[in-house]
């Protein structure tokens, strides 16, 4: 699908959008990975966008109504059928493909984002990834910052360099990777070790939290063990991207030492 026509595209400086019915129902046919979210009009009737609705509800793309005055916010005044779709700006490999063709026998190493919000630290994170030979990002579909031309200013044009996989449901996501050879590693305040005794002599995915909430109680649980960044001077926590930076490196060092 082109998305470069100005009869059914509007950019802004943060997001990607296609407006109109028969776009939009073309990207959900070609390209549903990347529709992050539908902004539908709240007066339209349901039955006159039924495909575009069904269709989004089988890729579990989230579906907001609202005013008609969001959907100028967010388009400008076009004939937006009252409907509007938020585009990433990349494609993402699909989560079966690419755990099919992963060779945890040479011990790779990924990251699994939980919920990180801010693009600003996507982007760093996709940065420092690439930079330190990670073997690709997963990112979840829902709560999670998308890949946004702000996250690719961030990454400094390294987004993409490495698969970026979009997941689901990580937390069954998680159990795949274990039966695929991971161990799962959460970064924690309270981690059972310090990253500096973390083994690399096994496929590792290393959880990376929320910003202010860190990994969720429930993925938490679903790692195999968890982890620290030794703190000095009564410093409680690092940025994520931050932390994450220092667990691609430490990970590269270690391997490379190996």
């Amino acid at each position: 699908m082109k998305l470069s026509t100005t009869k059914t595209m509007s950019t802004d400086n943060e997001n990607i959008y296609i407006y109109g019915r028969n776009p939009i129902r073309e990207a959900l046919q070609k390209e549903a990975d990347r529709v992050e979210k539908i902004f539908v009009r709240n007066s339209l009737r349901d039955d006159n966008i039924s495909s575009i609705l069904n269709t989004a509800s089988q890729h579990r793309i989230p579906v907001s109504h609202v005013p008609g005055a969001k959907l100028h916010e967010l388009v400008g005044g076009v004939n937006d059928q009252g409907v509007v779709a938020l585009m990433s700006t990349i494609q993402y490999q699909e989560f079966g493909d690419w755990i099919d063709n992963i060779d945890t026998d040479e011990y790779p190493a990924i990251l699994l984002l939980d919920e990180i919000e801010d693009p600003r630290n996507v982007g760093a994170i996709l940065r420092s990834a690439a930079a330190a030979g990670i073997n690709a990002v997963l990112v979840p579909k829902h709560r999670q910052a998308p890949i946004s031309p702000t996250v690719f200013k961030t990454s400094a044009g390294t987004a993409g360099k490495i698969p970026i996989v979009r997941v689901g449901n990580l937390n069954q996501s998680i159990m795949k990777l274990k039966d695929a050879g991971f161990w799962i590693a959460g970064l924690a305040m309270e981690g059972e070790q310090k990253l500096w005794d973390l083994e690399v002599d096994r496929a590792l995915a290393f959880v990376i939290g929320n910003e202010g909430s860190g990994i969720r109680q429930k993925t938490l649980e679903h790692c195999d063990y968890s982890f620290s960044i030794p703190m000095h001077n009564d410093v409680e926590s690092l940025n994520a991207s931050v932390s994450a930076a220092l667990v691609c490196y430490e990970w590269s060092r270690k391997k490379h030492q190996s």
